[in-house]
């Protein structure tokens, strides 16, 4: 399966509810690359490479484990880029 990049943000009631530490554990087990970082707006957003199939899938347990916080889900499909080696929680700065 080819491999894609996936970026998106979350709103609702997405900070402070363990939403970063899901996406990062589930990015991890399933080999994704990236990051996600809460914003100053009170959204999360999510930077992510890896193969189609799996994008999806971090897409699908994160839509069901975080459902009762997450209002909308703005999610852009691109190109990848290469550039991460890990998957990652970045802080604000």
């Amino acid at each position: 399966m080819a491999q894609k990049r996936v970026h998106a943000f979350y709103s609702g009631r997405v900070q402070g509810v363990g939403f970063r530490y899901t996406a990062e554990a589930v990015a991890q087990n399933l080999g994704i690359t990236g990051w996600v970082s809460n914003l100053r707006d009170g959204k999360v957003e999510l930077l992510a490479e890896g193969d189609e199939a799996d994008l999806n899938d971090l897409l699908k347990r994160l839509s069901e484990e975080m459902a009762g916080y997450v209002k909308d889900a703005d999610i852009s499909w691109e190109e990848p880029t290469g550039e991460f080696s890990d998957f990652g929680i970045r802080f604000p700065r």
